[in-house]
């Protein structure tokens, strides 16, 4: 079966080969760089302890350097699962969504038809860099000079000139002897609807040409020299070669850039990639001419975990900016991000080279803020906040903005970033550099906690802090699953949501979740034994009901449950409480004290694991509580006694 033209290539821009050779091998984590794509592990295809075995994500091949294997991620499947090159190329397609494309008995002669093309587009490439060279593009030529565009800048990113006339290109590619059906199918020229002969497309604008991944000529970008035109800036038209929502202006160069550490910069148009490259901040891109899409955006992501999109600073790349951060909002997941670097007022990143230097540049790229930032500042900038209707207002949008993160754990720390930045707003007294001093009513400060004794100092409670308790609960669970690793697809939910209290029980967390069913030996392999043992250290682990030998999965799952569900509630309540004494400085009113009340009854109910007492009782002559059910009892059985035998009192 053949393939279309490009279907490999946009096969291999959407699969990734960390994830594909991901699922055969554990990585290296003290050897690898995830953030580059830079991974190693020990090689799949013979038998090694040392990770010999190279990944390189950004290349898209992988190489071992002990039995000299390598290859792509097609050949990665053929190889592993044993099938031939089409089924590996059906796998690949399968996991991205992709399509397989209906036996064509023609493909070979569209391959041939999009080489055919890719000449033509060349040739049109030569064509406008000559036209740049004549009196006729004197004017451009200034103009280029004028944005500080040198001879041999112009050269490097192949800057042409398409003339005012109507047929220039057309009549040139006739001559050379190009088909009319190629030159209409590049998206060169038009039909005109009045009969005449086919008209250029480009006509008395600068030409930017647009490269694939590849480097291969696809489409041309203009910029009109008359001020009278309705578009600045014209692309090609779509065609057999060129997809505007999937394509990226200086694509190729950027990406290689990345590889070697630069990071990515997404700039609005082609003379901000051209200064910014020029400067030195080789790993820029463009979108062409239209909003970033969801197809780019994953795009910029197979270069760099956390591309910097940097727009210009006025109110339309303001506008820009959000635009992306609401597209890229469901698409986040852990890793893969976004930051913008705001410019100045009024200024692009070519006006800010040209007047400050790249100096100025790497400053707002080193300032670049998350895309929690942002979204906070469009949510609160130049807004009041000064009733209670409408903070519940700005509750409610940013509640809507997160909700939008697919992502559960990504989710939860957005809404910790939220919550920090809201109290910042709203509570800014710790900012102000004062230590903060909980005061009870009327000003009356807190006693002082009493100084512990020496038993208590020795004691493991006092010597782990106050959330020691919470630890131990982390360990407990944990332990659990990994001495019976078929639960965790059952709670793998809640390990992802689980905050963890040391490094160890972190590596152990993430272990689970990455073998998902494996046995102890892969966890211990992904994790390794020093975090294991110390897990297992603590006597109050060890001595735990759900590590006990002889235990069954299905206690053991109750006994996780229950643990999640205590840890959960003793958090919650913690967390409450603080709030309440970070707000306990101000007016104590009955709403303070019902959330303390509340947050307390919350973990003693839990505490108590469902085993609430819900007996009734009465006060005794003494004072003493009796229960109303034993009391009852007890008078029936008295009433019962036969008196008349002589039996107790007359």
């Amino acid at each position: 079966m053949s393939l279309p033209p490009g279907f490999l290539d946009e096969l291999k821009t959407r699969a990734s080969l960390t994830q594909v050779v991901g699922r055969k091998v554990s990585w290296d984590q003290r050897k690898s760089n995830q953030g580059k794509g830079d991974m190693w592990a020990p090689c799949p295809f013979h038998q090694e302890k040392s990770a010999s075995f190279h990944v390189d994500d950004r290349k898209g091949y992988y190489f071992c350097f002990g039995c000299h294997a390598k290859g792509d991620i097609v050949s990665f499947v053929q190889e592993t699962e044993n099938v031939s090159f089409i089924e590996a190329v059906e796998i690949l397609a399968r996991e991205a969504g992709m399509p397989m494309p209906a036996r064509d008995p023609k493909a070979q002669e569209k391959a041939d038809r999009r080489t055919q093309l890719i000449e033509v587009m060349e040739q049109a490439v030569q064509f406008y860099r000559l036209q740049l060279r004549t009196g006729a593009a004197s004017a451009a030529r200034d103009y280029l000079g004028g944005r500080g565009l040198s001879d041999d800048t112009q050269t490097r990113w192949e800057i042409g000139f398409a003339p005012a006339g109507w047929h220039a290109l057309w009549q040139h590619l006739r001559g050379k002897g190009v088909a009319e059906d190629l030159i209409l199918s590049a998206g060169l020229a038009k039909t005109s609807q009045q009969g005449k002969e086919p008209y250029d497309v480009f006509r008395n604008r600068i030409i930017f040409p647009i490269r694939d991944a590849r480097g291969r000529a696809i489409a041309f970008g203009g910029r009109a020299m008359d001020s009278a035109e309705s578009a600045k800036y014209l692309n090609s038209p779509e065609t057999e070669l060129f997809d505007k929502g999937r394509s990226l202006y200086n694509h190729g160069p950027a990406r290689e850039a990345c590889g070697k550490g630069k990071p990515l910069i997404v700039a609005e148009g082609y003379m901000d990639v051209i200064a910014l490259s020029e400067a030195g901040f080789t790993a820029t891109v463009a979108p062409l001419g239209t909003a970033v899409t969801e197809d780019q955006l994953q795009l910029l992501w197979r270069m760099s975990d956390e591309p910097i999109v940097a727009l210009d600073g006025d109110a339309a790349g303001l506008r820009a900016a959000m635009r992306v951060m609401d597209l890229a909002l469901p698409l986040l997941e852990a890793g893969k991000s976004l930051r913008f670097c705001l410019m100045p007022e009024g200024m692009d990143p070519d006006d800010l080279i040209r007047g400050q230097g790249p100096a100025a540049m790497q400053r707002l790229v080193d300032a670049s803020v998350p895309l929690v930032q942002l979204l906070w500042r469009r949510e609160t900038e130049g807004k009041s906040f000064d009733s209670p209707e409408r903070k519940a207002a700005l509750d409610r949008t940013l509640r809507e903005a997160i909700r939008k993160v697919r992502d559960p754990s990504l989710r939860r720390h957005y809404g910790d970033e939220v919550n920090r930045l809201r109290r910042a707003l709203f509570d800014p007294r710790p900012e102000s550099g004062r230590p903060f001093k909980p005061r009870g009513p009327r000003g009356m400060r807190f006693a002082p906690p009493a100084t512990p004794t020496v038993e208590t100092k020795a004691s493991a409670l006092a010597a782990a802090g106050a959330p020691f308790e919470e630890t131990l609960r982390e360990a407990v669970i944990l332990a659990t699953l990994v001495m019976h690793p078929e639960l965790v697809h059952d709670f793998l939910a809640d390990l992802e949501r689980l905050d963890t209290s040391t490094p160890e029980h972190e590596a152990v967390r993430r272990a689970l979740i990455q073998c998902n069913g494996g046995g102890r030996e892969e966890i211990q392999t992904v994790c390794g034994a020093i975090a294991l043992e110390k897990l297992f250290h603590p006597r109050h682990v060890r001595i735990s009901p759900a590590l006990q030998p002889g235990m069954d999965a299905e206690t053991a799952r109750l006994s996780v449950a229950e643990e999640l569900a205590k840890l959960a509630a003793r958090r919650g309540a913690r967390r409450e409480i603080e709030d309440a004494v970070r707000d306990i400085d101000g007016l104590v009113d009955e709403g303070l004290t019902w959330r303390l009340g509340q947050a307390a009854e919350a973990r003693n109910r839990t505490d108590k694991g469902g085993h609430e007492d819900r007996a009734e009782y009465d006060l005794g002559p003494n004072g003493a509580r009796l229960r109303r059910d034993e009391k009852q009892t007890f008078e029936a059985l008295i009433g019962r006694i036969d008196y008349s035998k002589g039996r107790g009192r007359p």
